[in-house]
């Protein structure tokens, strides 16, 4: 099997690359690689598309967005977290339909801020419940057999540099969030929030 990970460079990337690598042949992007994407541009993606030919799944471990309190929010700010984190996402499902094989599948990632907010986290939930909304939307309306889910976790334990802004929350490891995305790709299921709470 072939696999695509975009995002590869990243803490739950690299976990996810290394699990596949048991199953296939993984192919990971970032913005630094000797394949490139940017999310946020679309010719970026199309062209790793080009690159990479055709695969059985595509895993995005990716999604920048701004932590600001919301009256120190602009337009601007809720745009470029959008355009990464959400727009990013669909762009890759969008432009990746032709390049998955018969029964392939995308799998997404959102995080706990689609349910569960922390201050200065408006950016974050606006992407990730507009993704798992998507993901429950597209599962139903594509192609050939193609499958969709997100991995949707909790704060990681190797992500330190976050746990003071969720206090009092359960952390999971990058392998437990590796093994949802397994999960997701090995699997049948379509249309699936895979929660890590």
């Amino acid at each position: 099997m072939k696999f695509l990970v975009v995002g590869a460079s990243g803490l739950i990337g690299r976990a996810v690359a290394k699990a596949l690598s048991q199953y296939g042949e993984v192919i990971g992007v970032s913005r630094s690689s000797e394949i490139s994407v940017d999310v946020r541009e679309p010719a970026t993606i199309q062209r790793m598309y080009e690159r990479v030919g055709k695969v059985d799944a595509v895993a995005s471990c990716i999604g920048k967005v701004p932590f600001k309190p919301l009256t120190e929010l602009t337009y601007a700010d809720y745009e470029e977290g959008f355009r990464d984190k959400g727009l990013g996402q669909v762009e890759l499902v969008r432009s990746g339909i032709d390049y998955l094989v018969d029964g392939g599948s995308f799998t997404l990632m959102t995080g706990i801020l689609a349910r569960d907010p922390i201050p200065s986290g408006s950016v974050a939930a606006l992407a990730n419940g507009a993704i798992e909304s998507f993901t429950l939307a597209a599962a139903i309306d594509l192609p050939r057999g193609l499958r969709i889910n997100t991995v949707s976790p909790n704060v990681l334990v190797e992500a330190t540099n976050y746990h003071a802004s969720f206090p009092g929350y359960h952390q999971v490891t990058a392998k437990e969030v590796a093994d949802a995305y397994l999960k997701s790709i090995l699997g049948k299921q379509t249309g699936q929030i895979y929660k890590l709470d």
